[in-house]
């Protein structure tokens, strides 16, 4: 028998549980399969989501002619093959062929140019599911002539409409079994899914098939069985794709908002991924200073040495050691004068004449070389009150130009 999450898959629209914004009534994609006018597009987003039943209620919707295609397996002769029976009126009298590709973010570069021609012509209507970002994994004139459709993670609440479908149906679900399941026990099968629902189904069926009947007959499902029958929440983290960038990009902006909770949540997530811990003391490092900076110098500190004590330490011990680190860089003041004023600085290096270095500044090792000037008229600022004199350090051309500007905490400096 097949798994229950391959049987309970949707078959019409009216099935599809989740994405309204996208296939909700009047939304784009909902029209465009309920009037069969489906144009090249790209599905995109977490596993488990509806990508591929999504492409499969389009099979079953279309009056085009509809071929699946795995990424992993196919080629481009697989892609040449169906674009010549798409324009052969005997097997495809309508000449176009929707052709679905899963995992299209697999296909390399010979292989995703291949489908170009044929999807500019219209010959090949595509629809490609991918878990990666596509702007970033998929061929971008294949991209420009699609329309990309984001799919979120599944909210509870269309977990449990999915899970009370599956446990009533005595056809494709778990409905021909007496079971007594309360409320609270498929509440908390949703909110232990992070919105796959491949894990939920499987995690069902499973506690189904395993669980004893009682002396009635029926088969009691509680948390506790639920527990025993799934791996741990599964995380919302994965090294290989888009969540690591996501992850790491809220982790920084965490701390830079001076948010410790949301920044020791996301270091957990993180760590709980098998992410690798230098990976985070560097992310620390140059946070001290990008967004600390001269606000706290003691940040960089704790940061650079932290980075060390996580190298000679190891996990799991090392996670102490980065919460300390990056709960630090939360609660201190900010700036990020540090980075203003070299980028501002660069910006005129890259893109003006900056002028010569003047005469007075520049290096003088030899006593003749003063004779042209070098070195002449520089004030050693040791010598005068406070070991300071004001005296012109940049170019003519630029000699007015300010770079820093500091933040109140820092005119102390």
């Amino acid at each position: 028998m097949e798994p229950l999450a391959h049987r309970m898959k949707p078959r019409v629209l009216e099935e599809f549980f989740g994405q309204e914004q996208i296939v909700g009534n009047d939304k784009l994609l909902y029209r465009l399969i309920k009037s069969d006018k489906l144009t090249s597009a790209i599905f995109y987003g977490p596993p488990g989501t509806g990508k591929t039943s999504l492409a499969r209620i389009v099979a079953n919707t279309t009056k085009y002619n509809f071929v699946e295609l795995n990424a992993t397996s196919a080629g481009v002769g697989d892609i040449k093959r169906i674009a010549e029976d798409s324009k052969n009126i005997f097997i495809n009298p309508k000449g176009k062929t929707i052709l679905f590709i899963d995992e299209i973010h697999r296909f390399n570069k010979l292989q995703q140019d291949a489908l170009l021609p044929y999807v500019e012509k219209g010959t090949i209507i595509l629809i490609g599911a991918t878990t990666e970002n596509p702007y970033f994994e998929v061929n971008k004139a294949l991209v420009s002539r699609s329309t990309i459709f984001k799919f979120r993670e599944l909210k509870p609440k269309d977990i449990k409409e999915i899970l009370i479908c599956a446990i009533k149906d005595k056809e494709r679900g778990v409905g021909s079994y007496k079971l007594d399941i309360k409320e609270d026990v498929i509440d908390f099968l949703s909110e232990i899914s992070n919105g796959d629902v491949r894990t939920v189904l499987n995690a069902l069926e499973v506690a189904v098939l395993t669980t004893d009947m009682n002396r009635d007959g029926i088969i009691v499902i509680d948390k506790d069985v639920i527990i025993n029958c799934t791996q741990s929440k599964k995380s919302m983290y994965d090294k290989s794709d888009q969540s690591h960038y996501d992850t790491i990009s809220a982790f920084i902006k965490s701390m830079r908002g001076s948010d410790p909770h949301a920044t020791v949540h996301y270091l957990a997530r993180m760590i709980e991924a098998g992410e690798d811990p230098m990976f985070i003391a560097r992310r620390i490092v140059v946070a001290a200073s990008e967004d600390v900076g001269l606000a706290n110098n003691e940040a960089l500190l704790v940061a650079t040495a932290a980075m060390q004590a996580v190298h000679q330490i190891g996990m799991p011990e090392a996670q102490l050691i980065l919460s300390h680190a990056a709960l630090c860089l939360a609660n201190s003041k900010k700036s990020n004068s540090a980075k203003l004023a070299i980028n501002s600085a660069i910006d005129d290096v890259e893109n003006i004449d900056t002028g010569i270095v003047p005469m007075h500044i520049r290096n003088a090792p030899i006593v003749d070389m003063e004779k042209d000037g070098y070195g002449v008229g520089y004030k050693y600022p040791h010598d005068y009150e406070d070991s300071f004199i004001d005296q012109q350090y940049l170019p003519d051309k630029i000699k007015d130009k300010k770079y820093y500007t500091p933040k109140k905490w820092e005119k102390k400096l």
